[in-house]
């Protein structure tokens, strides 16, 4: 037996975090978040799982070894005596079958896999797989492999530079079969080398006694590859000639031929001689060091053809890099950042190119201020410039975020800067020929074309299911009102029927009668002002289409301002979408006082909004589920009503298309043309989403306007609501996060980026192409949706463009490693959703930058390797078990966002990191490195963090403790005492805190001056906690399990911007409010819930702004709500849940004064005992 410093560990440490011995943190790929539990499970496995995704998803030939490879990965299973012979047989048909498998396949072999990979496609493939097993190699322990773990590390970096070579699209824009088939005999190299360590161990495996455990691992092989098995053999031999004729007579086959067990014998020799056990422990022989010294020699060779090849490809032109059409050129200070980081802290990586990388710099600075000032005008050839703008930005981000060898650096980077001057040679071209010209138009729209709409359409028919009331109102605002000219605007998301109800109101006998002239066109997907002025002049008379057409501009607009002169006149502008337009005609409106009236239907709320002061805007808004199903039943079944047996799935399919008109009538149309039956109908039902896109030809094409029309900083935000799964409530804090990771927000001065965010998305929602799904207390948006035809089309767009990838993967489903679907070439956002699946490695993508992995269950010994992703930025894992483990997740060094459900990995490399979200039910001690991480500004555990004892103990001996960071908000910290306090003093710019105190001491918050958030509550069983003092910008306090006494409610009600106080499970101090004279002055949400008050007493000028109060589990309140809040003008809604009759007695004659006053929007909701559910029948009066 060897030492144990020389023992080959192949098991799992189990870490404990708190001790310095039992986690070595300096090791390369450190494994974290193992249970106790966990102790058993070995790298031996991972190495075979690796091998058994890389062949699963290879082809759907080789289930046999998988097979094989899954019944070898628990040594425990196999029994030295009664098995072995079955386990010779199966390793022989592993070495047989497996071996080509580790090398990349001939074209032959490809063509039955793929027709659309490119070589260098497939080599990445291999070259990435070969590296997840060097990422689990490397983690044996340090007295394992010892000896060739430094040329390991070697063989890791050159892998990772050709991975990196064959990622570079610019040095593969011509034909490059000599350097990739160069490459591939390199990697096929490597292939043959991981095999043999492979087979080795399986070996190992599968003559292992039952009794001998991973600590004879050395002693196991060494007798193996010397002469122990060769005995076996010839035991296995004695026992097969003695029963050979027995087994003849009775017809049965030998279970180890005699030829297999030559195979066994020259395979062991070949392994033996290739791979000693000198690769398990040191010893003299160094055969293994030579083995690597003689790959690496060869790697010297390929760099030296690769650097040939790339000199060549430099003088191609360099106009050639690939495009798609979504452009961010917010991207370009993203990238200008990653330099600025790579100068100042990567010094050691770019020695002898630094002057380089400050001249790309300054020239992609350069860049990034010309193409802006283009960017506004919306020109073809100012598209096709930001283009290029945006593809030379992820090139620089490519190149020098993937850490290439400097020579390659010193080739790659003059290329990129002699793109960057050719792109602003041709935008100054382009400025110069656009002043020469005098072509200085405010007003430009895209050129995208599609199919022209007719001007007059009734989409769904003459059917107004749902518009009844609305149809109603917009008549009176034709028909009555002031005499001056008014602008009325229909607005509201794609498929609502907007140009239905207007073709519908258009032709209302009472509108017919009310007007001298009616006129509608259609502006739709191009401005057009002369077939616009055609349109609207050819309805108002008979003037035929060619007379018109020979008019200029000019002549036309005088015609239309002429003929509208003095009469009452009704123009529908349907689908404008931008203010612009309505800027450019207005003037050829006659403004005589005549009662004319202009209607407007639009998926932009601001164009109705901005065109008058006067405007009136009328949002349509979804049907509700039993209008969808009238309006299903009316198209499938026009007069007639609907079989009974149809009625349930009926009704069902009506609610799945969520209320959106144009989502029932593509649903109706299949229905009709279909036999009523019920199981096709439930068939339907079972896939409405494709039954509504394969209508696209019909429909797709209307939905395809809202993101056509888009600004272009909006169409990457919008395309990104693809990545989210149908139905989901989507996030706002989440998304928002995303979008700035990913760099789509353009920096403002004085304004964050996730303000600037937030603005976008609102802009999102004035387009009726986000829904607003739940709203904060303080009425911000808290979650939005989006329609499931639109998501669908976001989907559509953004795979067509390379843009984003939606990968759903089950157990089931055949496998796809060589597909498009798991390479994503160029995609730069991929969901993954794998379902039930057991998956240990990810599939990679040398070009995605956010990378959000949904598993419903990962077995609780599979482990996700997260490698090859060269400049991913973000990446979130979420999954039913929170035991699990990530294997190379610290090598992701450009992450800016991490969201996992598992425990904290080491945190040392994410020096980019600026959002860290774990989810998990269990607390988190806080590294020290998050503290002092100045890129790091939102942190949220779900479970619990408290900061580490290191940190305490430093906060406790240091008088003048302090440490620099940037952290904006931090949920659920955990307070314990003056210690923690004093740390919290240390986070300056907070503004979102939310914490949970573990002792009765009482807290001040005041010394967090910029703190506007304040979520606080003291652990069940804890006696309550007090509060001294707070902020004084705080805008939003919500106290649980809180003691506040009338002082301090006073302190609170001082707050001059206080717009939200929640306060829960507080004890008042002699359950009495008193408040006192001005308090709350901005406050607009109140929540009292499960407190212990008996009476609460306000005066007149208290809550002036009050808009909301929610009263919950009042059982106390004796007095009820205070009078004075009959006379708060503002107020908009009272809910009472379950509280004292005091309480709903108040409340009814609160809601009498404000009906009284005027107030008629005034809403009381009232549940619990002895009342209705809701009363609003009475406030809607």
């Amino acid at each position: 037996m060897s030492s144990k410093a020389e023992e080959l560990d192949l098991s799992v440490p189990s870490p404990n975090y708190s001790s310095e011995e039992e986690l070595d943190l300096s090791a390369p790929i450190p494994i974290y978040s193992f249970q106790e539990s966990q102790r058993k499970s070995s790298l031996l496995n991972c190495l075979i799982k690796i091998v058994v995704d890389h062949v699963s998803k290879l082809s759907s030939q080789h289930g046999h070894v998988i097979h094989l490879l899954r019944s070898l990965e628990y040594p425990s299973k196999f029994e030295y005596n009664d098995t072995v012979r079955n386990n010779f047989k199966t390793f022989v048909s592993l070495v047989q079958k497996l071996k080509a498998l580790f090398t990349v396949p001939n074209q032959q072999i490809m063509s039955h896999i793929s027709l659309n990979l490119k070589p260098n496609q497939v080599v990445s493939v291999f070259i990435n797989f070969h590296l997840l097993m060097i990422e689990v190699i490397l983690y044996f322990k340090a007295g394992s492999i010892a000896r060739v773990r430094g040329s390991i590390q070697n063989l890791q970096t050159e892998l990772g530079f050709l991975i990196t070579f064959l990622g570079d699209t610019a040095m593969h824009l011509q034909p490059t079969e000599n350097i990739v088939t160069d490459i591939e005999a390199m990697v096929n190299e490597v292939g043959r080398f991981l095999y043999f360590f492979f087979i080795t161990v399986i070996l190992l495996v599968i003559t292992m006694k039952k009794e001998i455990g991973f600590e004879a691992v050395v002693d196991e092989v060494g007798s193996l590859l010397r002469n122990k098995i060769f005995d076996l053999i010839e035991d296995i031999t004695l026992q097969t000639t003695k029963e050979e004729e027995g087994n003849n007579k009775k017809g049965k086959k030998l279970a180890v031929t005699k030829k297999e067990i030559t195979g066994i014998k020259a395979l062991v020799w070949e392994v033996g001689s290739f791979l000693q056990p000198s690769f398990f422990m040191v010893s003299e022989s160094g055969e293994l060091d030579l083995a690597l010294s003689n790959l690496l020699t060869k790697f010297d060779l390929l760099k030296t053809k690769i650097k040939e090849h790339c000199i060549a490809v430099s003088k191609m032109p360099s106009d050639m890099t690939p495009k798609t059409a979504v452009v961010s050129l917010f991207i370009v200070d993203s990238v200008l950042d990653d330099l600025m980081y790579t100068l100042n802290n990567n010094s050691d990586k770019i020695i002898g190119v630094e002057d380089q990388i400050v001249t790309l710099h300054k020239e992609l600075m350069s860049l990034g201020s010309s193409v802006i000032d283009i960017a506004a005008q919306q020109e073809a050839g100012h598209e096709e410039l930001m283009i290029r703008t945006r593809d030379i930005a992820y090139e620089v981000e490519y190149v020098i975020n993937t850490f290439p060898h400097v020579w390659y650096l010193t080739l790659r980077l003059p290329q990129l800067i002699e793109k960057i001057q050719l792109i602003k040679i041709a935008i100054k071209e382009m400025k110069n020929n656009i002043d020469a010209a005098g072509i200085l138009e405010v007003a430009k729209y895209p050129a995208e074309q599609v199919s022209s709409q007719s001007t007059k359409y009734p989409i769904f028919g003459n059917i107004i299911v749902g518009f009844e009331k609305v149809a109603t109102e917009i008549v009176g605002q034709l028909v009555r009102g002031p005499k001056r000219l008014q602008i009325i605007s229909i607005f509201g998301m794609p498929g609502l029927g907007k140009t239905t109800l207007a073709n519908i109101l258009y032709n209302n006998l009472s509108v017919v009668d009310r007007f001298d002239k009616r006129s509608w066109c259609v502006v739709s997907q191009t401005y057009n002002k002369k077939k616009l002025l055609i349109e609207m002049l050819r309805s108002m008379s008979d003037s035929k289409r060619e007379t018109l057409q020979n008019m200029e501009e000019g002549s036309l607009a005088e015609e239309l301002y002429k003929s509208l002169k003095g009469l009452r006149y009704l123009i529908v502008i349907d689908d404008i979408w931008d203010i612009n337009i309505w800027n450019d005609l207005e003037r050829y409106f006659p403004k005589d006082g005549t009662g004319s009236r202009i209607l407007f239907t639009t998926r932009n709320k601001k164009v109705g909004s901005k065109a008058s002061p006067h405007s009136i805007i009328n949002a349509l808004p979804l049907l509700s589920e039993a209008e969808s199903w009238e309006l299903l039943q009316r198209k499938v079944f026009k007069d007639e009503n609907c079989p009974q047996e149809l009625l349930d799935i009926g009704k069902q399919i009506a609610i799945n298309c969520h209320g959106l008109p144009l989502a029932v009538v593509i649903i109706a149309a299949v229905l009709s043309n279909m036999e009523k039956k019920e199981h096709l109908w439930q068939k339907v039902e079972r896939n409405l989403s494709a039954h509504i896109s394969d209508n696209e030809n019909k429909f797709m094409q209307i939905l395809e306007l809202s993101y056509k029309h888009l600004p272009n900083h909006l169409k990457p935000c919008f395309l990104y609501f693809g990545t989210f799964d149908e139905d989901d409530e989507i996030y706002i804090e989440e998304l928002i996060s995303l979008w700035v990771v990913e760099g789509f927000i353009e920096k403002e001065e004085q304004k964050c980026l996730e303000d600037v965010a937030l603005k976008y998305l609102m802009e999102l929602i004035d387009r009726s192409l986000i829904i607003v799904h739940k709203r904060r207390s303080n009425g911000e948006v808290k979650t939005c949706k989006i329609h499931d035809l639109l998501r669908e089309m976001c989907s559509r767009i953004g795979e067509k463009m390379n843009f984003l990838k939606l990968v759903n993967y089950n157990e089931d489903d055949p496998p796809m490693f060589f597909s498009q679907v798991l390479m994503h070439r160029q995609y730069h956002c991929v969901n993954i959703n794998y379902g039930e699946s057991r998956i240990h490695s990810l599939p990679f993508g040398l070009h995605v930058r956010s990378l959000l992995f949904d598993c419903g269950y990962l077995d609780k010994r599979s482990t996700v390797i997260t490698s090859s992703f060269k400049v991913l930025r973000a990446f979130s894992l979420f999954t039913v078990s929170e035991d699990h483990h990530l294997i190379g997740i610290e090598r992701l060094v450009h992450l800016r966002y991490l969201a996992i459900s598992c425990k904290l990995p080491p945190m040392e490399t994410f020096h980019k990191l600026e959002y860290l979200m774990v989810f998990v039910s269990f607390k988190i001690e806080i590294p020290d490195i998050l503290l002092t991480m100045l890129s790091l500004r939102h942190m949220h555990f779900t479970g619990g963090a408290y900061f580490s004892a290191s940190c305490r103990q430093q906060a406790i001996k240091d008088e003048c403790f302090q440490i620099s960071n940037n952290l904006l908000s931090i949920s659920v910290l955990r307070i314990f005492d003056e210690t923690d306090e004093k740390i919290l003093r240390c986070l300056h710019n907070l503004r979102r805190l939310k914490g949970k105190v573990g002792s009765s001491l009482n807290y001040s918050f005041d010394f967090l001056k910029q703190l506007e958030s304040l979520k606080l509550q003291s652990g069940f069983g804890v006696s309550s906690s007090s509060l001294i003092s707070l902020p004084l910008n705080l805008k939003q306090l919500t106290l649980f399990n809180v003691h506040v006494s009338p002082k301090q409610m006073e302190t609170i009600g001082r707050l001059e911007y206080l717009e939200v106080l929640k306060l829960q499970r507080v004890a008042f101090e002699g359950e009495q409010w008193d408040t006192s004279e001005d308090e709350f002055p901005q406050l607009k949400f109140l929540k009292l819930c499960d407190v212990q008050l008996a009476e609460w007493n306000a005066l007149g000028d208290n809550f002036p702004t009050l808009q909301r109060l929610v009263l919950q589990n009042c059982y106390n309140l004796k007095n009820g709500i205070p009078p004075s809040f009959g006379g708060i003008l503002a107020l908009q809604m009272i809910e009472v849940h379950w509280c004292t009759k005091a309480v709903q007695v108040s409340t009814k004659q609160i809601l009498e004064e404000q009906l009284d006053v005027g107030n008629e929007e005034f809403k009381v909701i009232i549940s619990g005992p002895k009342s209705e559910r809701k009363e609003q029948g009475e406030c809607e009066k």
